[in-house]
């Protein structure tokens, strides 16, 4: 065997053990903690209704809300997840974000257009419960500011699908269907209201 393979096979030896469980689950590294951020906000459905309920609102308002109303989120939810992370506790996050799902909700359903401040501090305000869960939940050891990342980059990527299904209903003039999805995450809101889901 050639010596200069011999540093490639221990490393590849050394890699075995953790292929058995996803590092989102272990190790203190730069990939787990973008794993780890990336897949926290999937493991949630309220998490995932919202964010893609802001892409959703954001298209039915249309205009600059575009590119605000996520990105009010997205900032608003860095705030939140710094809160989280210093330890403060905050119990009335949970109710936020039951909240958030209401006012998403109710606001597709009635195709509610306010003015796009009132609108911003809205979604800002779910966006910093949200982001406290997040980061209240983050593992220890993990690199925060690489978590941060990966949470980020998968907040915005639920964000453009809700604004892509928004523009591809709105172009083929099935925005009532964006209304029908307000209604259904009113109902989902009760649900969760009732039956709390992770």
């Amino acid at each position: 065997m050639k010596k200069s393979l011999l540093p490639l096979l221990i490393l590849l030896g050394s890699t075995l053990p953790a292929m058995a469980h996803p590092p989102i689950f272990h190790g203190l590294g730069g990939t787990a903690a973008a794993q780890a951020g990336f897949f926290h906000p999937f493991t949630g459905i309220d998490h995932l209704v919202v964010m893609v309920a802001v892409g959703l609102w954001a298209v039915q308002m249309g205009g600059r809300a575009l590119w605000v109303l996520p990105s009010s989120f997205v900032g608003s939810m860095i705030l939140g997840g710094l809160i989280g992370l210093s330890g403060f506790h905050a119990p009335v996050a949970e109710s936020g974000i039951l909240a958030s799902i209401i006012l998403l909700g109710a606001a597709l359903g009635m195709a509610w257009n306010p003015p796009l401040i009132i609108a911003a501090l809205f979604v800002g305000a779910g966006g910093v419960c949200h982001g406290y869960a997040h980061g209240a939940e983050m593992s220890a050891g993990l690199i925060p500011a690489i978590y941060f990342a990966g949470m980020i980059v998968a907040t915005s990527l639920l964000h453009a699908l809700g604004v892509g299904t928004g523009l591809f209903l709105r172009r083929n003039q099935f925005m009532i269907m964006t209304r029908f999805a307000g209604l259904m995450i009113l109902a989902f809101a009760v649900y969760d209201f009732i039956w709390p889901v992770a």
